[in-house]
């Protein structure tokens, strides 16, 4: 899908920071909603808190303490009072909104928006902030300035808040190194990191640039609403770490067996190393070499006696393993801007604690129906891509208890039944993130902006 078009200068002082640059490490954080009832207070607020919305050119040097990125809903962008000619020009998926794509999502039973935390995937979401920091002060003093662009207005309510923060050693909450790898996009930087796999158009991540089709978004209406803005999903989840050790205690025979098992469950061993390159034994010291973790495709374990084709990272990013099938991968790739809340299950403990943990998937693209609604409906939740029938992604999947893994190995596959479900989707929804510029037109749409 590549073409030969000359790389493009990215208009990273109109970009948000959080579509090309990953949050400070170590992390901390808070996710804030607002509802708007009055557009004219909605507009005030936003003119109020531009001045303190990170842009990707400074993201490591900003005027401010912290990081505060801004994005809307459909039914945000309602509120603000955004004519009816630009909310029709945007596409459907981001209309409807997540919850009402359930089917497309199959997010069923536990995982069903029925079930969700309120306000999300419901007509109250209207603006979310993501807010970054290193440390707690910082954090409080972002925190206070975003307070401060709404306190005064009646009409603009805070409906929903979620602190997160980074585990012990960039961690998840099952244990695994996180956030190795995301796709490079292309006029983003002169370095491009080891193992990132061919080199993405800009058009897919970021609205008015060449995408891997070679076209550039035409929606949504006008053109300075869209230009250097993308859709972000927003996805919350529930993980089940004491389900998590019990099933790999269940099927394995010594602790070194667990987590043999647990490696093959995800495609990487805890440390971050991928089986691909220690197939048969972690390796903490590739784990953290992020000159090396990435380095590596699956030409040579077309079998998947290494990595299984079920395996979380080879499910989610297959790289070259369907390269002689028609299936074209650069047209899938995400951003990923994940974060976690909630504390670690201490270590060795199999009973659930009760306590909320989990993680929050930012996913950055421009097309939510092929790049995220195609990943979670076919790569993650269909096993026919890989020729495996039902059997869905052993992380991700929402297989409800009846779930299958299967392992290659010779001379007899090995397959795991009764997998439980290991993550609840606890809400989300399709949110779009403005350019700089399209943030001021957006303030000024009371002035008589058309």
């Amino acid at each position: 899908m590549q073409n030969n078009q000359a790389a493009p200068t990215l208009e990273v002082s109109d970009i948000q920071a959080t579509i090309l640059r990953p949050r400070p490490s170590p992390y901390k954080g808070e996710y804030v909603v607002l509802r708007i009832d009055e557009a004219s207070q909605g507009r005030e607020m936003l003119r109020r808190i531009i001045p303190y919305v990170a842009t990707a050119d400074d993201w490591w040097v900003p005027s401010i303490p912290a990081w505060l990125g801004i994005a809307f809903t459909y039914q945000g962008l309602k509120a603000l009072g955004l004519p009816r000619v630009s909310l029709d020009s945007f596409p459907e998926e981001f209309r409807q909104g997540m919850a009402s794509r359930a089917e497309i999502l199959r997010d069923i039973g536990d995982n069903a928006p029925a079930n969700w935390e309120y306000p999300l995937g419901t007509s109250d979401m209207h603006v979310a902030l993501a807010i970054y920091s290193s440390d707690d002060n910082s954090l409080e003093t972002v925190l206070e300035q975003a307070r401060q662009s709404h306190m005064d207005l009646p009409q603009v309510s805070v409906v929903y808040s979620m602190k997160f923060s980074e585990l012990p050693g960039g961690r998840n909450p099952f244990g695994f190194k996180d956030g190795l790898h995301n796709p490079h996009v292309e006029g983003s930087s002169l370095h491009i990191p080891p193992g990132s796999g061919p080199t993405i158009k800009a058009g897919e991540f970021i609205m008015g640039y060449p995408d891997e089709l070679g076209q550039i978004a035409t929606s949504p209406e006008p053109e300075v609403l869209r230009r250097n803005g993308t859709f972000l999903v927003f996805r919350k989840f529930h993980t089940k770490v004491a389900a998590f050790r019990n099933f790999l205690r269940a099927q394995a025979s010594s602790p070194q067996e667990e987590e043999l098992i647990a490696a093959k469950m995800v495609g990487r061993w805890r440390s971050g190393a991928p089986l691909v390159l220690a197939p048969d034994d972690d390796d903490p010291n590739l784990g953290t070499d992020p000159n090396r973790n990435n380095d590596f495709n699956y030409s040579e374990d077309r079998e998947g006696l290494k990595c299984p084709f079920s395996a979380h990272i080879r499910r989610i990013n297959p790289r070259d393993a369907l390269k002689n099938d028609l299936v074209a991968v650069n047209l899938h790739h995400i951003l990923r801007r994940g974060t976690n809340y909630g504390p670690p299950l201490p270590e060795g403990i199999l009973e659930d604690d009760g306590v909320n943990r989990g993680g929050v998937f930012i996913l950055v693209g421009a097309h939510i129906k092929r790049q995220f609604e195609f990943m979670q409906s076919q790569w993650i939740t269909d096993g026919d891509f890989i020729r495996h029938g039902r059997e869905q992604d052993p992380i991700l999947g929402n297989s409800q208890g009846d779930g299958i893994f299967t392992i290659p190995k010779r001379p007899v596959r090995r397959r795991l039944h009764g997998l439980p479900q290991f993550v609840v989707v606890r809400g989300g929804e399709y949110c779009f993130m403005p350019g700089l510029n399209a943030l001021k037109w957006l303030a000024s749409l009371g002035e008589g902006a058309t």
